[in-house]
């Protein structure tokens, strides 16, 4: 039996009867509403919103919804609305928008309701699992509706399992009698029950159709006569449908129906642009209050859609009436203007006119792209007419190769564009330069060729001498070739030029809007500033990683590059598991098969970690797969992976392989400091410390190239090491003081943990030497007992004496040592009594003076 109707807001009718059936739905976690073309979904939808009396989110999809990134935006903003939160959601691509939705959905009422109208719309398979991901895992009290047309693509069978799916599908929805005549009556239109009954026969109980029946009773003079002549095919009968109602609306009705229907989306001032008249927004609102097939996709009710049906059956009416063509192209003037690049060429491509189409998606692909809607650039570009036919595309192409990760076919296209670019006008040759210099540069980037890209760029174009338009257009161009310079130079070890480049490319992101791409350089900026400070080196990381974080992104690949040369600094200075920690998330974030600079990072952190853990064997597993990543060219840290590998096989007792490594290195690799000291390893196992020594000569006087500190603090111990073998314990005892000078500042352990340095150590008396706190954490890490260091305190004692000279204040030591705030406190007193002191300036003092701490230590 049906339930009693009643009239709502807007024109609506209560279908208690799917009310009630969707209250009972509501007990359930997900509930799916199936159902072909105007059937009724939106309007039930939305009764049942208004009579749910708990907060709702509800998001109508809209038409052609391909990226992932732009559903999951308007979804957080449909959420935040309903919870009263006022935050504007970040516009970037990489946004995490399952885990930002999840999180605010968590943070609501306990009884809160998500509705997603449309689902249909949504194009992208990604954004399908990822919202089939959420659907799963609702915080609790949450309850999601979502409403499609036919079949769900949501894969939701296990809740179907669990008895947690609810399915409305369309055979429930159909009008009942009762219902066709409480929609009649709400319409001010009375006919007999029989007429009442055959209407609804004919309609089969079809939403759409009743509504369509209704518009053109409204004022007929025989409506009885209409129902008994109401039949025919659904478009027969649509069509005159349609017919009778464009008669009986007024004229500007007429107008604004027909001159938007070339549109998906609609909003006023459009509709007067389109029209030549004011006032369109009034006439959209109340043709949505009649239900008149207009449909609002936002909250403020400014963007209208039409139904679909309808909108076909008015684009067909329109053909006979108007030219088309010259509608779309004054739409993609509008679009354009104000800043919807891809729907302003949809509507040029609408318009047949793929010339000017093509010109504006190549300007515009790259930003497209920074914005989050590559999957958008390519169905525009699958909407070009196939086999040639229009040129000018190659940027455009080149992009889309270069975001599925395919650098060679983009750099075929670049080269196309290169062709091109000589009978391209002149007011577009400076920008499309920018751009090819931008893509050559990630190209080359992605393919490994990072000496290639410092020898091929030579300067890029500045801004100031461009003109406004070209700076604006070349923005975009201008920031990626200064990420990509930046990471070439940081990967070639031109560390300087790194920082430079990224740095300047962080600040022009920021200046434009670009926050992903301000994060990506960001993200760079640890590893160039490994050449002379693991402090700056935190910093940086830790920036970029609370900046990516504070956008949804620490879980995507463009943050990795902090996390991993996190892991690496941490690595160095004995906190394997804080590095431990940075390195996982590293891992979960580098996507298989991605990045080849990267990926190779990513090992040579895993195997330096594992080194400084004494798990040989893991960091030769680590340090061969960085050899087998697929490059161009050769990373310049390819000198300390392949020394390193050395190094490795030498303290697994394999030296027949290690020589073997040593005879393929490339000639060009031979002199540097990382393979120089690989050799001084293997002529120590060989019982030959004169030749180590030889060997390590040209490391210590700063000849050898590429020499860090890490390499020439390990030159030092193998030095000493060499030197003891020799009978000159003078020799070892100052080169290990040097070590030890060099690792004092930013507290460099790893290389006194794998040349096992703590003979060495244990052999320095504690009077002679400047370091004595630092000694007591390389003891630590090397798990050594603590010979010849200072009795007067103890090593717990030792370990909080080194972060007095900093600014840390006592709670921030504890949260350092990882002990309590009493223990700190407990140590400082004993310090203070041991040393003479009164209080912390002048402990600092007085271990300087005992040579307990470096002078230079901050």
């Amino acid at each position: 039996m049906p339930g009693r109707t009643g009239a709502s807001p807007q024109g609506l009718i209560q279908r208690h009867d799917l009310i009630a059936a969707l209250d009972r739905a509501a007990k359930k976690q997900v509930t799916i509403v199936s159902a072909p073309a105007g059937s009724g979904k939106t309007s039930l939808l939305r009764s049942w919103s208004e009579h749910a009396g708990r907060p709702t989110a509800y998001l109508s999809i809209r038409p052609d919804q391909y990226d992932a990134q732009l559903f999951w935006l308007a979804l957080l903003d449909a959420v935040r609305r309903a919870t009263g939160n006022s935050e504007p959601p970040p516009t970037a691509p990489g946004f995490n928008g399952p885990d930002a939705v999840r999180a605010e959905l968590a943070a609501a009422d306990a009884e809160f309701v998500l509705i997603i109208d449309d689902l249909h719309e949504l194009s992208s398979a990604e954004a399908i699992a990822q919202l089939t991901a959420l659907l799963r895992t609702l915080p609790t009290g949450v309850h999601a509706v979502v409403a499609t047309r036919g079949q769900s693509t949501l894969r939701l069978q296990r809740l179907r399992l669990l008895d947690e799916l609810a399915e409305i599908r369309g055979a429930d929805l159909p009008f009942t009698d009762a219902e066709t005549r409480e929609l009649l009556a709400t319409a001010g239109i009375t006919l007999t029950e029989r007429s009442v009954a055959v209407l609804r026969e004919r309609t089969e109980g079809w939403a759409a159709g009743l509504r369509l029946a209704i518009l053109s009773l409204a004022g007929h003079p025989d409506p009885e006569r209409f129902v008994a002549e109401f039949s025919g095919t659904d478009r027969t009968v649509a069509e005159y449908l349609l017919t009778e109602m464009l008669e009986r609306q007024p004229a500007e009705v007429q107008r604004l129906l027909l001159r938007t229907s070339v549109l998906d989306r609609v909003n006023g001032e459009l509709a007067d642009l389109l029209t030549g008249t004011q006032g369109s927004e009034r006439i959209l609102l109340a043709l949505e209050d009649a239900n008149a097939f207009v449909v609002s996709l936002d909250h403020e009710r400014t963007w209208f859609r039409y139904h679909h049906l309808f909108r076909d059956l008015l684009r067909l009416e329109l053909r006979r009436t108007d030219d088309v063509h010259q509608l779309h192209r004054v739409a993609a003037s509008w679009f354009e203007e104000h800043g919807d690049v891809a729907e302003s060429t949809r509507q040029l491509q609408a318009a047949g006119d793929w010339t000017e189409a093509a010109e504006l998606l190549n300007d515009h692909a790259l930003g497209l792209t920074l914005d989050g809607q590559a999957a958008t650039v390519a169905a525009l570009l699958r909407s070009f007419p196939s086999g040639g036919g229009v040129r000018g595309l190659a940027l455009a192409h080149a992009v889309a190769e270069l975001n599925r990760g395919r650098p060679d076919e983009a750099v075929a296209h670049l080269e196309v564009a290169r062709a091109d670019l000589t009978t391209a006008p002149a007011d577009r040759r400076h920008r499309v330069r920018t751009t090819i210099a931008a893509l050559d540069l990630l190209a080359a980037r992605l393919r490994g060729n990072f000496d290639g890209v410092i020898e091929r760029v030579e300067a890029l174009p500045s801004a100031t001498s461009m003109s406004t338009a070209d700076v604006v257009l070349s923005n975009d161009a201008r920031a990626t070739a200064l990420l990509n310079l930046g990471v070439s130079a940081a990967w070639s070890l031109r560390l300087a030029e790194s920082e430079k480049y990224l740095l300047e490319g962080a600040g022009t992101a920021r200046e434009i809007g670009r926050p992903y791409l301000e994060v990506a350089c960001r993200a760079h900026l640890g590893f160039a500033a490994t050449r002379d400070s693991l402090i700056r080196v935190r910093r940086y990381c830790e920036d970029a990683i609370e900046q990516a974080t504070r956008h949804g992104w620490a879980s995507e690949p463009v943050i990795a590059p902090a996390y991993i040369t996190l892991a690496g600094a941490l690595s160095w200075t004995g906190d394997f598991d804080q590095a431990e920690g940075w390195l996982g998330r590293a891992r979960d974030a580098v996507s298989a098969g991605g990045e080849p600079g990267t990926q190779l990072l990513l090992h040579l952190a895993s195997a330096t970690l594992s080194a400084g853990r004494g798990r040989y064997e893991d960091a030769l597993t680590a340090l061969v797969a960085a050899t087998e990543v697929r490059m161009t060219g050769r990373h310049a840290l390819m000198s300390r992976i392949l020394g390193w590998m050395v190094e490795m096989r030498v303290r697994l007792g394999q030296l027949d392989k290690a020589r073997a490594t040593l005879a393929a290195v490339d000639e060009r690799l031979v002199p540097t400091a990382e393979i120089r000291n690989a050799v001084a390893v293997l002529r120590l196992a060989e019982q030959r410390p004169d030749a180590a020594r030889a060997e390590l000569r040209p490391v210590l006087a700063g000849t050898a190239p590429r020499n860090p500190r890490l390499s020439l603090i390990e030159a030092y111990l193998l030095d000493a090491q060499a030197s003891l073998a020799l009978g000159d314990g003078d020799a070892a005892r100052t080169a290990t003081e040097r070590a030890l000078h060099l690792a004092e500042p930013d507290r460099i352990i790893l290389p006194f943990v794998m040349t096992d340095s703590a003979p060495l150590l244990a052999g320095l008396p504690s009077h002679s030497t400047t370091h004595a706190a630092l000694m007591t954490e390389i003891i630590d890490a090397t798990s050594a007992d603590p010979v010849g260091l200072v009795d007067a305190l103890s090593r717990t004692e030792l370990r909080v004496l080194r972060y007095l000279p900093t600014n840390l204040t006592r709670p921030e030591i504890a949260a350092k040592l990882s002990v309590s705030l009493n223990t700190v406190n407990t140590h400082v007193r004993h310090i203070y009594t041991k040393l003479g002191a009164t209080d912390r300036s002048t402990a600092v003092q007085r271990a300087r003076e005992l040579r307990l701490l470096s002078a230079g230590r901050t």
